[in-house]
Formats: C-alpha cells, sequence, structure tokens
C-alpha cells in the first residue's frame, strides 16, 4: 500500500572540503543529534526523452534507509513535493503499476527505462527541539553519479539538504540564512538527477511576461499552456481522489474549452473544434463526479440543520448509503475515462494547440485590440440569456433558462481572465462580476438538482412501504432557497450589467 508524505527542503551545493556551522543554535533548536551513517543507492527510472524530469517528477527505486523502496516525487509547492512510497519488490520486477498510472499523463504510454543510478554517502543529523521533538533532519550527502549510457559521464558532488521534519518556515529560512553565510549556494536543481544529466534534463523555459504589444496568439496561447499543464499536474491527484483535485481539473478543462470558444478567431475552429467536444466530454465525466460531491455535502447539512421531528425512518442512513453509492459510481467513471484511449488522444491533441501558434485570422492582431471584442461577444450571449431567464415566469422553464445563463456568465468570465494579463484592472474586474453571478447560478442550480435527489429518494421510501415526509421537507427548504436565490442573481446580474463594468468592451 502506497505511503504520501510531502516533503519540505532546500539543497544546497558544498565544496568538498567546506565545513557546515553549529546548527544548534538555530531558534527553537534545544539539542542536535548525530551525525548518523548512511548508504543510499537509487536507481531512478523515465522515459527516454526524460518527460517525467522535465515536469519536475522523479521516480526512484532505493536500497538503504529506513524508507527503502520506490518513491515517486510530485512537486507541491514552493520548496515542497509529495512522494508517493511502495514497498519494494524484488529486484529486476518492473516499476509498480500504481506508479506508472500516476505519472502516465506525463509518459502516454511510454516504456519506463532506467536512466541513472546515484550512490550517496550520507551523514544525516537531527536537530531536535523541545519534548525531544525532531525539527529537521540535515543531510550531508557526498554523491556518485552514474547514467545511463547516452545520458551522460559519471560525476561526484557534495551537497547538503535540509528538511523539515516538525519545523516551520521560520527555521527553514533561519538554516538557509546561516547556510549562505558560510558560502554555501542554494542548488538550482530540486532532485540529483537533474544534476547527473545536465542539460538535457532541463524543463523548457518559462516564457517570458507578456508585453503590452504582445498580439492576441501570445495572450490566449499562454493562457492555453497554463491550464493545459494545470490539467495534466492534478493528473495524479484525481487518480487517488484527492480533496478539490476533481473539481479543479474540472475547471482546467472547462477554461480551456471556453477559451477555445471564445476565440475562435485567434484559435481557428478548424484547429480546435474537435479538442473542444473531447474537453466537453472529460468536464462531463468530471463534473458528475463533482456533483456528487457537492449534493453529498448539501445532503449532509441538511441532515445537521434538521430537528428530530423532521426525520422520521431512516432517513439518514438511507442518504448516507445514496451519496456512498453516487460518489464510488462517479468515481469509477473518472477512472475508466483517465485510462481510456479517448484521454490519450485528447492530451495528445491538447498537445499540438499549445506547442503549436494560434492561426486563426485575429491571432496576429494586437491583443489589446483583438480581445475586447472576443469578450464582448461572450457577455452579449450573457446578457441574452439573463434577460430571458428573468422574463420565464417562476418554475422549470426559468430554472432551465438560468443554468444557461450561468454557462454563458462562466464563458464570460473565463474570457476576460484570459486576456486580463495585457488588459488590465478592466478585464479583471469585468471576470469578478461575472464570477459572482455565475456563483449565485450554480448556487440554484444546485437546489434544482437537490429537489431532484430529494424527490427519487422520496418515492423510492414511499415504494418500500417508508414515510417520505422528511423528503418532502428536504425538497421543501431547497425550493425555497431556489427561490431566495433567483432574487439573488437578479440583484447579482443588475450590478453585474453596469456600464462601468464594461466600457473596454468593444
Amino acid at each position: 500500500m502506497a505511503v504520501s508524505v510531502i516533503e519540505t527542503e532546500r539543497k544546497y551545493e558544498a565544496d568538498l572540503e567546506a565545513e557546515l556551522p553549529q546548527l544548534g543554535t538555530l531558534p527553537g533548536v534545544t539539542a542536535v543529534r548525530g551525525p548518523d551513517l548512511q548508504e543510499l543507492i537509487a536507481r531512478y527510472y523515465d522515459t527516454a526523452d526524460l518527460r517525467l524530469l522535465r515536469a519536475g517528477i522523479t521516480l526512484r527505486r532505493r536500497t538503504g534507509g529506513d524508507d527503502a523502496g520506490w518513491h515517486l516525487k510530485l512537486p507541491s509547492g514552493t520548496d515542497s513535493r509529495e512522494e508517493i512510497r511502495l514497498p519494494a519488490a524484488r529486484r529486476g520486477r518492473p516499476v509498480p503499476a500504481e506508479l506508472t498510472g500516476l505519472v502516465r499523463a506525463r509518459t502516454r504510454g511510454a516504456p519506463l527505462i532506467p536512466v541513472a543510478e546515484v550512490i550517496t554517502r550520507r551523514q544525516l543529523t537531527t536537530l531536535v527541539g523541545r519534548a525531544d521533538q525532531s525539527l529537521a533532519e540535515v543531510a550531508d550527502d557526498r554523491v556518485e553519479a552514474v547514467p545511463a549510457p547516452d545520458y551522460g559521464a559519471p560525476a561526484q558532488w557534495r551537497e547538503i539538504e535540509v528538511e523539515l521534519t516538525c519545523g516551520d518556515g521560520a527555521l527553514l529560512a533561519a538554516a538557509d540564512r546561516m547556510l549562505r553565510d558560510c558560502g554555501l549556494r542554494r542548488s538550482a536543481r530540486s532532485a540529483k538527477l537533474e544534476r547527473v544529466l545536465g542539460e538535457q534534463a532541463r524543463a523548457p523555459a518559462r516564457p517570458a511576461a507578456l508585453a503590452p504589444s504582445a498580439t492576441a496568439g501570445e495572450v490566449i496561447g499562454a493562457y492555453l499552456r497554463d491550464q493545459a499543464e494545470t490539467l495534466v499536474s492534478l493528473d495524479p491527484q484525481v487518480r487517488r481522489a484527492k480533496p478539490d483535485s476533481v473539481h479543479q481539473m474540472r475547471v482546467a478543462c472547462r477554461r480551456l474549452r471556453s477559451a477555445l470558444r471564445s476565440f475562435g478567431t485567434v484559435v481557428s475552429r478548424s484547429q480546435s473544434n474537435h479538442l473542444a467536444t473531447e474537453l466537453r466530454w472529460l468536464s462531463g465525466v468530471l463534473g458528475d463526479a463533482r456533483d456528487a460531491e457537492v449534493q453529498a455535502e448539501r445532503l449532509a447539512a441538511h441532515l445537521s440543520q434538521a430537528g428530530s421531528e423532521e426525520l422520521i425512518g431512516p432517513v439518514q442512513e438511507q442518504i448516507r448509503a445514496h451519496a456512498a453509492r453516487a460518489r464510488a459510481a462517479s468515481m469509477t467513471a473518472v477512472a475508466e475515462a483517465l485510462t481510456s484511449p479517448r484521454y490519450d488522444a485528447l492530451l495528445s491533441e491538447l498537445d499540438q494547440i499549445v506547442v503549436g501558434r494560434p492561426a486563426g485570422p485575429a491571432a496576429r492582431d494586437r491583443a489589446r485590440t483583438a480581445l475586447p471584442a472576443q469578450v464582448a461577444r461572450s457577455y452579449r450571449k450573457t446578457r441574452r440569456r439573463m434577460r430571458a431567464a428573468l422574463r420565464e415566469p417562476p418554475g422549470r422553464s426559468r430554472e432551465l433558462a438560468l443554468h444557461q445563463a450561468r454557462k454563458a456568465a462562466k464563458q464570460a468570465r473565463y474570457a476576460a481572465e484570459a486576456a486580463a494579463p495585457v488588459l488590465g484592472r478592466d478585464a479583471a474586474r469585468f471576470a469578478r462580476q461575472m464570477k459572482k453571478l455565475q456563483t449565485v447560478l450554480g448556487d440554484h442550480q444546485d437546489t434544482v438538482v437537490g429537489r431532484q435527489i430529494a424527490r427519487q429518494l422520496g418515492i423510492a421510501a414511499q415504494q418500500a412501504g417508508q414515510s417520505a415526509f422528511s423528503y418532502g421537507v428536504l425538497y421543501g427548504r431547497d425550493a425555497c432557497e431556489g427561490a431566495r436565490l433567483q432574487a439573488k442573481a437578479a440583484r447579482t446580474w443588475r450590478k453585474a450589467a453596469r456600464r462601468r463594468y464594461r466600457r473596454w468592451l468593444r
């Protein structure tokens, strides 16, 4: 069974003869234990073209130390990586399927092969605080590395690594100042493998910040690249059902699809129509799982607010069972989607879009001139749909119309966010207003779905000879909340539609 830990650490390059300072004087440190001597032998795996390493991911099988086995390290913010550990199988066995699945979005099925072997002779010192609590570990490593043929020459070096255990960022910052004052240099590499493989392991340089004179193609291309990277980086989290990961991946899908739809004169329709359809498919699968999460939370909140006189029969058990079934079924569908050839093809098609240059007729126009008109189209769609929805009499037709208006508001928001890097404050303010409208309409749609679930559960209870009273109470609550949100949506729209938020649109 895999174990996951978050590593927060900093690495430093050190001369072979450099002496470390007295780390026991760091704030909060009351004692120093060690050094303990260890020999660690790690074999690193990657695709032949080093796709994992270029994405900041390392995969190794290590012997020695107290955490021997398979280690998959994924980026997890500044100075931190998530390490997923599995026990080592017999030597010569392939990379465990559980780990190959977690990097599938990067490898696309390419084989994982040994690319280097690294031998580390480590002196490990533990910094101890009050109550004999370990705050950090300082590893003084003498490293010998042997890359696989065609990946470079053997190398030797020394590096110092400070990893927090129970300490905080203040301790890490203090250790950083002390080590640099003694002549150590912060390492530009987060993994030993990067140093072994040199330039061929270097990630592609991030594009420079967009200039005010940037073209529409440059702006939208940069936005598409960012969202594509977000989608792929969330893949391992979704596969492990990490909290909020499904929602965030779904948002990335929607942003990508919205950009393709909103900026059809920047990214040509012939380039993007099929990809937009596939993103809609993936967003739908993720959406079912997200809706199951949201409704489970809402039903739990209803139960916590209900008085005992409102809960007649095995209502709590039935609701929990329904939520568990919906969640399990939707996550099974997500898992099947992420292991399907269709998903692999979607990622490959997405690569082609973000690597190439947008080829629409407006791609070479200045962004400041071309993009406001594109956002304006999304806004006008929102306006038409909101006006139509508010003209509908209360009932199912209005609910459906408000749901369509929500989709338009979301597209307008994402379009403005994509343009904001060059259009600045005006686009950002407009996007915030569209987000507020989208949020209210989303909350309203949740009450619509909640009523449907309450009705289904009530019918099932009645057919089983049980009381449906409690489900009627839940239905009524969502109906009242839905009416309140419809009124709030009208007020939110009146504010969002003010001219001061859209003067910049053309």
